[in-house]
């Protein structure tokens, strides 16, 4: 009986150093070459498809596309402070929608929000698709917050927590309870000690007042 089968062969054509985004560091790296071969008797033979190139950090094991290499450490930080500030704005916009409708000084003030507090400017038409998103999707800002947070630094959680603070405040003179008690809840989500949590909201008042 004859055993024909398929396997792949993974095979290292280079080594350097690179930035990998999952250490956060300089690391050795491999770039590897995997492809799929006919084998007979277990015995690779003929190669049947072209060869998949990716990078593998030796430090981490992470595997990534070859255009890692083209990633500095800035670079990657810029992307990280930009998916932060998105994130942030997100989670302003859900607690916002807690009590389940937008009021026009809430807009306004999300526009204050993204603006001066995120550094990341939104016009209302980008604010009306994020808005339209979070209620076709339905997720709680609780929930959303305890997913991306885990990838915030401290001083990004501090900066997350003033401006879903200043979202749940903004545009009523009786907050609604639901949306403090929202804030309130996300004390454990974000790791933060209770000195750590009220200097937040006491930063936030002061910039609410400026």
């Amino acid at each position: 009986m004859i055993l024909i089968g398929t396997m792949n062969l993974t095979r290292t054509r280079e080594r350097g150093l690179f930035y990998c985004p999952q250490c956060g560091g300089l690391q050795n790296y491999r770039l590897r070459a995997r492809r799929p071969f006919l084998t007979l008797y277990f015995i690779p033979t003929i190669p049947i498809g072209g060869a998949e190139i990716f990078v593998q950090c030796d430090q981490c094991g992470t595997t990534w596309d070859t255009t890692v290499l083209q990633i500095d450490k800035e670079k990657h930080e810029e992307i990280q402070e930009n998916q932060f500030r998105d994130e942030a704005i997100r989670a302003a916009i859900l607690v916002t929608l807690a009590d389940g409708h937008i009021s026009e000084a809430e807009i306004r003030s999300l526009l204050t929000i993204s603006e001066m507090l995120l550094q990341r400017p939104l016009d209302r038409e980008e604010l009306g698709r994020l808005c339209s998103v979070a209620r076709q999707t339905e997720i709680e800002a609780e929930h959303y917050v305890q997913t991306v947070s885990t990838r915030w630094n401290v001083q990004q959680r501090l900066l997350a927590l003033q401006a879903m603070f200043l979202a749940a405040t903004a545009g009523e003179e009786d907050v609604s309870a639901k949306k403090l008690e929202n804030i309130q809840r996300m004390q454990p989500h974000l790791s933060l000690s209770d000195a750590e949590f009220q200097a937040a909201i006491d930063d936030a008042l002061q910039y609410n007042e400026v």
